[in-house]
């Protein structure tokens, strides 16, 4: 599936609705910020739902998203940073994990999807997230073998939970 978020452009889905539709990719226009993102098989999607205080909370749950993340690239030896420009997470020039949230009555919707195992042809379907200058990678790929969603999961929901909770 590829989301458009409300900041997306046209020319970042690089073939047509009907092109896409014979590969059994649908696309579907959301709330959420930022460009365009692919969703498929080996990602680990987390829609954390949160009531916030005041809307300038916003940035530091996306930054304590991208947190849990490096924190969980780290426990297998990735170097995941983030890149001031844009929300999500890095390993060096390529993409491991993208974030886009929406707010609506100060409750947070969307979230993160991490490549733990993706097929990263996508970039063929998309700009990811607006982006022509930047690739893409998984933990799979930086650990050079494969890795399952069932690995990672409980490791990311242990780094969410230290940064949420058990930090402060």
């Amino acid at each position: 599936m590829i989301t458009l978020g409300r900041n997306s452009k046209a020319g970042n889905v690089l073939l047509s609705r009907e092109a896409l539709a014979t590969q059994g990719v649908d696309v579907v226009e959301i709330e959420r910020g930022g460009d365009v993102t692919y969703h498929g098989p080996g990602q680990l999607v987390v829609y954390p739902i949160r009531k916030l205080e005041r809307f300038r909370e916003v940035v530091p749950l996306v930054r304590a998203l991208e947190e849990a993340v490096i924190l969980t690239c780290a426990h297998f030896g990735i170097q995941g940073e983030r890149w001031k420009e844009h929300a999500g997470v890095w390993v060096g020039r390529n993409q491991i994990c993208a974030i886009g949230l929406a707010v609506q009555k100060m409750t947070s919707l969307h979230g993160l999807a991490l490549n733990v195992s993706t097929e990263l042809d996508y970039d063929r379907l998309i700009n990811p997230c607006g982006l022509t200058d930047r690739g893409l990678t998984s933990i799979s790929k930086e650990l050079g073998r494969p890795m399952s969603i069932g690995e990672v999961k409980p490791i990311l929901q242990n780094a969410i939970q230290y940064v949420f909770y058990d930090r402060n």
